[in-house]
């Protein structure tokens, strides 16, 4: 038997950081260890009963077939009405696929789009799986490196200076994963013209729209030129907490569409059947909760704000999604920061390097847990810091 090995293409790619630290402290748990974990970007609320109680009743009609690889037609038609209707992009369900989580969409897209020397502008810090998508695909990653001075929001100029004849698309993901930051319109604004007067395509990742705190969200496919060349991907684990459901959505110009198709026919085959089901009564039912998750992660966002400020940690305050972004330089690398307080406070949290290597010196910390988890996160940190 030849020697044990993975493909080139497999092994210049890490693990997600994110998922790993969260199985780190899953094992310390098992172990019988009171961790607290703020790493992984998951919603701690239950899922909305009429959005299980669709996937139940679907379950029992029989609905556990194969289905279009493109998604059912009842989903497609209510995604594509919620973009028109919210977003006011200009879609009809031909351009609308369903995949098996926004994850598996962005992936899709990069493989449909990229190839060998393309380029893509990432704005930095960005999440982890982006990178690895990009690669994957055999393009390389240009950055565009934010800092916590600017609320961690891009300039138009440094954005400008990345842009190269090899630019073949750029990632956009507002609110930010691992930051929290909102991009202004004028900010969107310039990426557009951008896109036009050089001829790239935007993956706009929106799959925090719904947790905003007093600012508004910008579907940038919605503006003038933007039609034809921005792959809009959303889900519905952060709005909806169904992260384990595992569905997501991208619209885009139906060729791009089309070749999206062709990757998820010969893959996945296309979401779970009764899935789907419940993705329509998340669209199209009540959408109380989701105000109440977003008004219960605003006051998570305050108290820890108010305690990582206390302890002398630089960060801004998000202005959307469920993290903070914080230096953490005079304690150590976010590395050695986070492993502290992982042995020592039982407090699980990201390093910084996971979302870019400019950024080792950071740590991202999830408030998608209780406030008197947070409380006690922040006495075991401080007790340790």
């Amino acid at each position: 038997m030849s020697a044990p090995r993975v493909s080139a293409r497999v092994s210049g790619i890490e693990e997600s950081a994110t998922i790993r630290i969260a199985n780190l402290a899953r094992k310390l748990r098992a172990e019988g260890k009171d961790v607290i974990s703020l790493s992984l970007g998951e919603p701690d609320f239950d899922t909305p009963a009429h959005i299980k109680r669709a996937a139940w009743e679907s379950l029992q009609q029989g609905e556990t077939h194969y289905t279009q690889s493109a998604g059912i037609p009842e989903l497609r038609n209510a995604i594509a009405k919620k973009l028109r209707e919210e977003n006011g992009l200009d879609v009809v369900p031909e351009q609308v696929i369903v995949t098996p989580g926004a994850k598996y969409a962005i992936f899709e897209v990069a493989c449909t789009l990229l190839e060998e020397g393309d380029e893509v502008v990432l704005i930095g810090p960005a999440w982890v799986s982006y990178e690895a998508c990009i690669r994957f695909s055999g393009a390389r990653t240009t950055w565009v490196n934010t800092s916590l001075e600017n609320g961690f929001v891009p300039e138009p100029e440094q954005i400008a200076e990345q842009v190269g004849s090899s630019t073949r698309l750029l990632i956009l993901n507002s609110p930010c994963n691992p930051t929290g930051a909102v991009y202004p319109k004028d900010v969107l604004r310039a990426v557009a013209d951008l896109a036009c007067d050089h001829d790239f395509f935007v993956l706009s990742d929106e799959i925090y729209e719904k947790i905003i705190y007093g600012g508004e969200h910008v579907s940038i496919g919605a503006f003038e030129g933007m039609q034809e060349r921005t792959i809009t991907v959303n889900g519905f684990s952060k709005a909806y907490a169904m992260t384990g459901w595992r569905l997501g959505y991208a619209a885009a110009p139906e060729w791009i569409i089309r070749g999206m198709l062709k990757i998820q026919s010969h893959s996945v085959s296309h979401p779970t059947s009764f899935v789907q089901r419940a993705g329509v009564a998340a669209l199209s039912g009540d959408q109380s909760e989701v105000e109440h998750m977003r008004a219960q992660f605003e006051r998570r966002r305050d108290v820890l704000i108010e305690g990582l400020w206390r302890l002398g940690m630089e960060c801004p305050k998000p202005e959307g999604a469920f993290y903070v972004f914080a230096h953490v330089g005079r304690w150590g690398t976010g590395d050695e920061v986070a492993e502290r307080l992982l042995n020592e406070a039982l407090v699980a949290l990201t390093p910084g390097t996971a979302f870019g290597s400019a950024y080792r010196d950071y740590v991202r910390i999830s408030y998608a847990a209780s406030i008197e988890q947070l409380q006690e996160a922040l006495k075991r940190m401080e007790a340790v810091l």
